[in-house]
């Protein structure tokens, strides 16, 4: 009998750092999203200040998923 070949796939690594800056960006648009985010229902909060921290976490999502994942051989 022949032996089945195992197909090894590449491990993954998670940047640490690029995990923050994804949870940074998250908590950023969950707390100031206009209309709806958390900190607006407690505190009235301008638009500018919710539309800018709103852009910066879309911003700092994008940054931290763009490099989040690594091959490793």
């Amino acid at each position: 009998m022949a032996k089945a070949t195992k197909n090894k796939k590449p491990r993954v690594r998670i940047k640490i750092l690029n995990l923050l800056i994804v949870i940074l960006g998250a908590d950023l648009i969950l707390l100031f999203a206009p209309g709806i985010g958390i900190l607006n229902f407690g505190f009235t909060i301008g638009d500018g200040l919710a539309w800018s921290a709103l852009i910066a976490g879309i911003i700092l999502l994008v940054i931290g998923f763009k490099g989040l994942y690594q091959k490793q051989d």
